[in-house]
């Protein structure tokens, strides 16, 4: 399969324009990602349609909390990753692309999505912008078929390229890694302003929503966390904001984020926002609850993934009545 969004340069090299990274590929190379490459003079894709994961999840699992509460969506996983997280939690499929994967064509995806009641489909687990010809192949068949797109990304893309893929979606769960470059460009092999780019682009296109996961001493700065909800709340003070409790994985063995912590953060976070949750917490449930920001009602409560929509009627508040920023309700 040939691959799409890509130059060619002299002596051969291929210039790869999906993401910011913009590799390089020398006659028989392979970008970062792992997963795209250069086969006799052409940007190939010889993971085109093989799926690491398939699974119907709840849409909480994404998280997604302001996109039809309660629904269920079958989600996707693929191969290799743009960025290289050494505290990734899904590394057996986004480190390498020698996971076990089962081949599905577009057409066969979607016929999976539908025989199992599924609002749409989810692109998510390992990083699938990198598949993005496989996306935007079975986005288009989701669409005519009257399912919901939805992307879990770490927003690392083109501007052209995304542009395309967002007339396809219809929502996102973006992870913002951290608020300084440092950390993109030390941590993960990045750039932060790449990625607050995207989430320009996105947002007012489609429904979005972002996740950060707090790693005690690595990005869990009160300034830092205020910041990054701050520059959220200037795209959209309704942006839901997801701040994940850490645990020890893949290279990182720091100890978990402490509850403390993260309610401290979302408290700082609150100042700029509407929506602010906590995640990985499964001792304090509350931390998932939609609580209204006009009057304090509880709008959505939230249980692990099982979820009850107890203050809302008619598209508002049943205690103020104020608009509830919630699709799907």
């Amino acid at each position: 399969m040939t691959a799409r969004f890509y130059e060619k340069k002299e002596a051969g090299i291929l210039e790869c324009g999906l993401c910011p990274h913009r590799c390089r590929l020398a006659p028989g190379g392979k970008g970062r990602c792992g997963v795209r490459g250069n086969q006799d003079g052409k940007l190939v894709l010889p993971y085109y349609g093989h799926i690491s994961s398939l699974a119907a999840d709840p849409i909480e699992k994404k998280p997604l909390y302001h996109y039809y509460p309660g629904a269920r969506i079958v989600s996707v996983g693929f191969v290799g990753c743009s960025f290289h997280c050494p505290f990734c939690q899904n590394y057996h499929i986004s480190s390498s692309t020698s996971a076990a994967c089962e081949v599905l064509s577009p057409e066969q995806l979607v016929a999976e999505a539908q025989r199992a009641g599924s609002m749409g489909i989810a692109y998510t687990y390992s990083e699938p912008l990198i598949h993005l010809e496989y996306v935007l192949d079975t986005a288009l068949l989701a669409r005519r078929a009257g399912l919901k797109n939805i992307l879990v990304s770490n927003g690392y893309i083109n501007p052209e390229p995304a542009e395309e893929l967002l007339g396809l979606l219809d929502a996102a769960n973006i992870d913002l890694k951290a608020f300084r470059p440092d950390f993109y460009s030390q941590e993960i092999g990045g750039e932060l302003e790449e990625v607050k780019r995207f989430l320009h682009q996105a947002a007012g296109k489609i429904h979005l929503e972002v996740t950060t996961l707090v790693i005690p001493g690595k990005n869990s700065g009160l300034e830092e966390i205020s910041a990054a909800a701050e520059f959220l709340a200037s795209l959209n003070p309704a942006i839901p904001y997801h701040l994940s409790a850490y645990y020890p994985a893949y290279q990182y063995n720091l100890p978990p984020t402490p509850p403390g912590l993260l309610k401290e953060l979302a408290a700082a976070a609150r100042n700029h926002l509407h929506y602010v949750y906590l995640g990985n917490l499964s001792y304090d449930p509350a931390g998932s609850d939609t609580i209204c920001p006009g009057c304090g009602r509880a709008l959505i409560r939230r249980r692990g993934y099982s979820t009850r929509i107890t203050g809302v009627s008619g598209g508002r508040c049943s205690g103020c009545g104020r608009p509830v920023e919630i699709n799907g309700v």
